[in-house]
């Protein structure tokens, strides 16, 4: 097996930035990721084993039923001493044992790993873990540690636009009605791209207010429906890097809200109803609020909500061009490659090892007619390109659709590709 070593000019590195696009639904509250209601598979009702509008972090357990269990001859399930094999839970789990190297999981503090764990001890975690957007209100005055968390960095973007600034003429984020979305960055990768976030408000099915970041800025105006109240106001501001949205807009977008009620049950307190407004965008959005199975005209269920936007993936790529040069490539050590009747006896000593030299290769050149037969020429059919690292390991495999026909006057460079 002939081995060739990539050129200086053989492997190329480069970057692909890709854009994808991410919407949700906010509906009564659930939340739904692409539209994506759940999924029943074949021993379980639930596919990816995460609530519907998240997105599992591993894509582990997939299909796998968690109440069915496997045979553990181990197991002593009433503590008599006997080994019944009762089983245990099919779904898989991540585990490690204390040790000298001290590593543990991030979820058990240190007091607990040093106190409750004893030396070769088996600490466990469970699958899947999971992931969706979060919408959190704060009432005027209402303590808010994950607002003030985010001062710097508002206050850094503030000279991109004035409605960052965390306590300015536009309002003082650290104790005004607030409605603060956090995305986290499984959706959008290394930054939501500029220019693409969209919210979108409906009462009854009916589009009441629409934000869009349309300068690029951060900025979120309301640009739709033309000439609703708010509209080409400055709503709120998105910090694309970080993944929040922060919606301060608190203009009514519903004048004939809830049949003469003045708004709806937003806050799930049926005395106190609120005005439709961006700061009760998303509500329901895993804030705790549940989902409104009354009829009466004020229930929450006639409003729904929309974001999408898209993506920053910066993904790395590989090139790598293989080349197969003229008069190369053209032997092979598969049996088929001699002709039928040739002896594959080889003769052998302490010292060598010789095969046959009077072997025929056999003429594979395709004629019209069966005989005579086409002139001789060396040919192989390349299938499948391995490449190997420096101490000449398998690393990975290129398999071509369709073998190619390598003669002795043609060359062929096969360019391959991978992402990581």
């Amino acid at each position: 097996m002939p081995l060739y070593k990539f050129g200086p000019s053989d492997i190329l590195y480069n970057t692909i930035k890709a854009y994808p696009h991410c919407d949700f639904v906010i509906f009564n509250s659930n939340v739904y990721y692409h539209s994506q209601s759940q999924i029943t598979g074949e021993f379980t009702s639930s596919v990816p084993h995460v609530p519907v509008g998240h997105v599992s972090l591993y894509e582990l357990n997939v299909d796998r039923d968690q109440d069915a269990r496997t045979f553990d001859p181990d197991i002593d399930a009433d503590g008599d001493g006997i080994n019944e094999g009762a089983g245990v839970k099919s779904l898989i789990f991540p585990f490690l044992t204390k040790e000298g190297s001290l590593t543990s999981f991030g979820t058990v503090t240190a007091k607990s790993f040093n106190s409750d764990f004893a030396y070769g001890s088996v600490i466990t975690s469970s699958y899947p873990l999971s992931s969706s957007i979060i919408r959190k209100r704060y009432s005027s005055g209402e303590s808010r540690k994950h607002v003030d968390a985010l001062q710097n960095t508002l206050n850094f973007y503030s000279s991109t636009s004035g409605h960052y600034a965390y306590s300015s003429s536009f309002g003082n984020k650290a104790s005004s009605e607030l409605n603060l979305i956090s995305i986290p960055s499984i959706f959008f990768g290394s930054g939501i791209k500029k220019g693409t976030v969209s919210l979108k408000y409906f009462i009854t099915g009916t589009l009441v207010g629409e934000l869009r970041d349309i300068n690029e800025n951060g900025e979120l105006i309301q640009t739709a429906p033309v000439g609703s109240t708010g509209s080409g106001s400055v709503a709120g501001v998105v910090l694309y890097n970080e993944g929040f949205v922060v919606l301060t807009g608190s203009w009514n977008l519903n004048d004939n809200s809830a049949g003469g009620y003045g708004g709806f049950d937003y806050l799930n307190d049926s005395t106190n109803l609120q005005t439709s407004s961006w700061l009760y965008y998303g509500v329901g959005m895993h804030d705790g609020i549940p989902a409104d199975t009354r009829t009466v005209s004020y229930s929450r269920v006639s409003a729904s909500y929309a974001m999408d936007f898209k993506g920053t993936n910066h993904v790395p790529t590989l090139t790598m061009f293989a080349n197969a040069d003229m008069a190369e490539l053209n032997h092979s050590n598969n049996p088929t490659f001699v002709a039928h009747g040739s002896n594959f006896t080889p003769k052998t000593g302490s010292t060598s090892y010789i095969e046959p030299k009077t072997n025929l290769i056999k003429n594979t050149m395709s004629h019209s007619y069966a005989d005579p037969t086409a002139s001789f020429q060396r040919q192989t059919f390349i299938s499948k390109i391995g490449i190997y690292d420096e101490n000449q390991n398998l690393i990975a495999i290129a398999h071509l659709a369709t073998p190619v026909k390598k003669t002795e006057e043609l060359d062929y460079t096969f360019k391959l590709k991978l992402d990581f």
